[in-house]
């Protein structure tokens, strides 16, 4: 085993929070904000999450969402490296079918190259979008074949990455650039490290995969929280040790917003469920401001939706949010949390990673 790629993935707990916190950025837009504000407050995130200690900071591919400006997180994650000197920045995930093998590995190439050593590829079978959209995407209307597809997908990306495709293949003489084949050329310097790979899944097919090939794996607690333990349960069942890691590594997305006092952490997140209700009813838009949330008329089906999507989401006051993670940890026994905040505006997602940073007593070093 790699001792340097454990490195790459483990994280060390701050401060008295039991694992590694870290941050997933949806890059919401809400309403009466544009994509380049939301993209300004991304970067102010991971300065801050940089800043306190927070281990990663991923951003998560999706399509044709008004109110989710993170359609490119190649593009993103070039620009919060530039703004960033130690987070570890990464893709929670990129939606492999969604793209060519070989443009992921160019893409995630150059960003180890922007940023060496701090560069995560987390890796999706999902479209991140609807059918339709996803179709518009792929230039096909066989969606099943991207998820069917998705080990030998993840297999050609592999091999591009590592830059080992066998002898006779008609991939052999192709090459990733930036990649390891710089490292052979004549006079080549180029690092031949390549981001680590972790799979994403909100079911068991990628927990089980991830398993069988003993890589890291994220599971998207945050809308999924049924399947949680099932599927952690069945990675760990799964696993193998690999190169990348001798024991299982799991980390969970979970939705987490702190506020000085419980009526306005509820006053925030209901502008989260109002803006999943209209997702889930074909009506995506902007993420609506906490006086539209709190004047809107649910209806029964509605009201439904809105409870169970809050019934997942840890909020409340600093210490309530610390002793709803905690529980979260210790039932699921994840090693690592990756926090997302849904709220309408900037302000109160960063005050949140910060009261959240603060109940735990991380450090608070100055956002330079």
């Amino acid at each position: 085993m790699n001792a340097d790629a454990v490195d790459e993935i483990r994280g060390t707990a701050a401060g008295t929070a039991p694992v590694p916190l870290s941050v997933l950025d949806l890059v919401t837009v809400g309403s009466g904000r544009t994509a380049t504000d939301a993209l300004r407050t991304s970067v102010d995130l991971a300065r801050l999450a940089e800043s306190r200690g927070y281990h990663r900071h991923w951003v998560a591919e999706h399509h044709s969402m008004p109110g989710v400006a993170s359609s490119s997180p190649a593009v993103i994650l070039a620009h919060l490296a530039a703004h960033t000197e130690r987070i570890r920045l990464g893709s929670g995930g990129v939606m492999l079918p969604n793209h060519a093998p070989l443009v992921i590995a160019e893409q995630f190439g150059t960003l180890e190259a922007l940023a060496p050593g701090r560069i995560d590829l987390g890796l999706g079978r999902a479209p991140g979008t609807d059918g339709a959209t996803a179709a518009a995407l792929r230039r096909t209307d066989r969606l099943n074949e991207g998820a069917d597809d998705f080990p030998q997908q993840l297999a050609e990306l592999t091999r591009f990455l590592d830059d080992d495709f066998p002898d006779g293949h008609p991939y052999a003489r192709i090459h990733a650039v930036p990649g390891p084949v710089q490292a052979t050329a004549p006079g080549g310097v180029q690092s031949p490290a390549r981001p680590p790979l972790w799979l994403l899944g909100s079911s068991g097919f990628s927990a089980r995969l991830a398993g069988v090939l003993g890589l890291p794996f994220a599971f998207a607690h945050h809308f999924s929280a049924q399947n949680t333990v099932p599927a952690l349960d069945l990675y760990r069942e799964s696993f193998r040790p690999s190169a990348v890691l001798d024991a299982p590594y799991a980390l969970i997305g979970v939705s987490a917003l702190a506020a000085e006092d419980e009526k306005e952490a509820r006053r925030q997140v209901l502008t989260g469920a109002l803006s999943m209700v209209r997702l889930r009813t074909g009506r995506p838009g902007l993420i609506p401001t906490p006086e539209e949330a709190e004047a809107y008329d649910f209806g029964p089906m509605e009201r439904e939706v809105a409870e169970s999507w809050l019934r997942n989401v840890v909020h409340g006051t600093p210490d309530a949010v610390r002793a709803g993670l905690d529980d979260l940890q210790k039932r699921t026994g994840a090693d690592e949390l990756m926090i997302t905040a849904n709220a309408h505006g900037g302000d109160a997602r960063l005050r949140s990673y910060e009261l959240i940073a603060d109940a735990y007593g991380l450090p608070a070093a100055p956002v330079r």
